[in-house]
């Protein structure tokens, strides 16, 4: 019987064996996949999915056909103009995005169980009530985490790529008056200024921009939906003065000055609130350790005294 007992024990060891490794070289090939979004001209710009996501991504057919249902519609349209601001319009469908929140705790949470199981051998128990039931209470925390993080991540990704276009639309704007008061056209201006300036989200909405103007579009219609898909003030503001300039016929070289002079006003404006917003930031982690620091620095001979007096 022990020959026989022994073969089951290895075969099971090389079973989970061969599962670890396929799970290895499952999250080897997709975790370091290199995703790209094509931009208007045809060029392909990199794209960095978190790695769960790129773990998770290729289960997501599973779950889209309920996602694409009628009923979703209302939430697809949101986290469509999401995806769009962020820069994953192409990428990444709504529909995905909403099966990856439901496949990051689901199957994330399975792992943390298997993961938490083996901890909770390995390592002694915690002492005390609260960690009587310590393996639920961790697995609903973590659980809790995994489901908040992909839209977390969108917002993160929304925020980031709208700071970016706000720090480079004053710069973008100077260029533009320039080009535009030494007589190119406007459409020849931003032509250029796509063709000279490095990649980046302004330049990524530029090119859109002027290639739906190559397509039929009017001028006015590409730059307010160009103002809808960034969805930031800064870009809603030049756009609407730029709108309005040319129906009213105001010299857009005049408008584009205008505004690249308020745009810097502005950014100087945010500085100075963000710096006048350091001390109350700074008042949380002053209290919180620099004082017992110096408590402790001041007061710690007194005690070591009293205590060794006893």
């Amino acid at each position: 019987m022990t020959p026989d007992f022994s073969i089951v024990h290895l075969l099971i060891a090389t079973l989970w064996g061969l599962a670890a490794g396929a799970f290895v070289w499952y999250a080897l090939t997709f975790g370091s996949q290199i995703t790209y979004v094509t931009l208007a001209d045809g060029r392909r710009q990199e794209r960095r999915l978190p790695p769960l996501f790129r773990l998770l991504l290729p289960l997501t057919p599973n779950l889209t056909p309920f996602f694409k249902t009628p009923r979703w519609k209302p939430t697809r349209e949101k986290i469509g103009r999401l995806l769009t601001t962020a820069g994953y319009e192409g990428l990444l469908d709504p529909a995905e995005f909403l099966s990856l929140r439901v496949l990051v705790p689901s199957m994330a949470g399975i792992l943390l169980i298997l993961l938490m199981k083996i901890a909770f051998q390995v390592l002694p128990p915690p002492a005390g009530p609260f960690f009587r039931n310590r393996e639920i209470t961790l697995f609903l925390l973590l659980l809790f985490l995994l489901a908040w993080s992909p839209g977390a991540w969108l917002t993160q990704a929304v925020r980031e790529r709208q700071r970016r276009i706000e720090r480079a639309l004053p710069f973008v704007l100077d260029l533009l008056t320039l080009s535009v008061e030494a007589g190119l056209d406007f459409m020849n201006a931003i032509q250029r200024i796509i063709e000279k300036r490095p990649l980046d989200p302004l330049s990524e909405e530029l090119i859109r921009v002027f290639r739906e103007v190559l397509l039929g579009k009017t001028r006015k219609e590409a730059l307010r939906d160009m103002a809808e898909r960034v969805n930031q003030d800064d870009m809603t503001a030049v756009v609407s003065a730029l709108v309005q300039a040319d129906e009213l016929g105001v010299s857009i070289g005049a408008m584009l000055r205008i505004q690249a002079e308020q745009m810097r006003t502005r950014r100087f404006q945010r500085a100075e609130k963000r710096a006048n917003e350091a001390p109350v930031k700074m008042l949380f982690p002053l209290v919180a350790f620099i004082f017992p620091a110096v408590f402790l620095v001041l007061l710690g001979p007194f005690f070591v005294q009293l205590f060794a007096g006893r």
